[in-house]
């Protein structure tokens, strides 16, 4: 396990600074760890909420629109599930030496890039020309 890199509370990663030092990886590394907790916090108040929510609603109307809200709110779990799975990735990714080179061209991806959405695995280019492909192929 390397020590842990000292960052400013103000630190962000800049251009200017070798890619991928220990600070930026460390701090990459703090961004997505909070995220994730942030992630499982709500996923945990959702557990509770179904849990408690389990009534016996007489009104029709009223107990379409609660499994409605219901369904919309597992939806969104299982959305915010395969996040954290892709959080864990990118954590992986830092341990491995890996994180911030785009898996299609081995290219750095760029930190402003990296900053707005840390699990992307691609440069932007890179992630243009894959959702052409992947459009041109769903039509045909």
């Amino acid at each position: 396990m390397k020590a842990e890199t000292f960052l400013p509370d103000d630190y962000r990663p800049a251009e200017d600074e070798p890619f991928m030092n220990d600070r930026q990886l460390e701090y990459f590394r703090r961004k997505l760890i909070m995220w994730k907790n942030d992630l499982m916090s709500d996923s945990r108040d959702t557990i509770e909420g179904l849990q408690d929510g389990t009534r016996n609603i007489p009104d029709v109307t009223d107990r379409a629109s609660e499994e409605t809200d219901r369904a919309l709110e597992l939806r969104t779990r299982d959305r915010q599930r395969k996040l954290v799975t892709k959080i864990d990735a990118a954590l992986r990714r830092i341990e491995n030496g890996e994180f911030g080179y785009c898996e299609a061209s081995g290219e750095q991806i760029s930190l402003k890039r990296l900053d707005a959405r840390p699990i992307a695995t691609m440069t932007l280019e890179a992630q243009e020309r894959h959702e052409r492909r992947e459009k041109v192929h769903r039509d045909d």
